[in-house]
């Protein structure tokens, strides 16, 4: 970043970033969905580096001298806050995306407690935080 940007310039910058991280989250959502882990981890690793770069542009912001007094003065008001708008967007999408991986985690260990139990009912066991795991049997040990 050049130090010569101006407040406008900056804010415009910001903006354009936080669309792109919606963008970004909406994508996030669809991939969840479609459960594909390979473009999940594609487009986890295009969200953090998004996520350092908006970081970095932030402070950079919060450090403009210009953007401070003009911010007193009370210009940048609209901007300001269609870019709060944008925020509050992507972290209602992060939410989301947030409670559909935590759904399908309890689908998952659904799933695997059912499969554990018509294995074998008498190898079941539970591990030290209660889940059900499949004993001895699931090993290969014969006792």
């Amino acid at each position: 970043m050049s130090v010569d940007n101006t407040p406008e310039q900056l804010l415009a910058r910001q903006l354009s970033q936080l669309q792109a991280l919606e963008t970004l989250l909406q994508s996030e959502k669809d991939i969840i969905i479609k459960q594909s882990p390979d473009a999940l981890n594609e487009v986890t690793a295009k969200k953090n580096d998004l996520l350092m770069a908006i970081q970095t542009l932030d402070s950079h912001i919060g450090q403009n001298r210009q953007f401070i007094q003009d911010k007193r003065d009370g210009k940048f008001s609209e901007e300001l806050k269609t870019i709060a708008s944008v925020l509050e967007s992507c972290q209602k999408q992060n939410q989301l995306n947030g409670q559909i991986i935590q759904q399908s985690q309890l689908t998952v260990e659904r799933m695997k407690t059912s499969l554990l139990e018509s294995h074998s009912k008498t190898s079941l066991t539970y591990d030290s935080k209660g889940k059900k795991s499949g004993g001895l049997s699931s090993l290969g040990l014969k006792a």
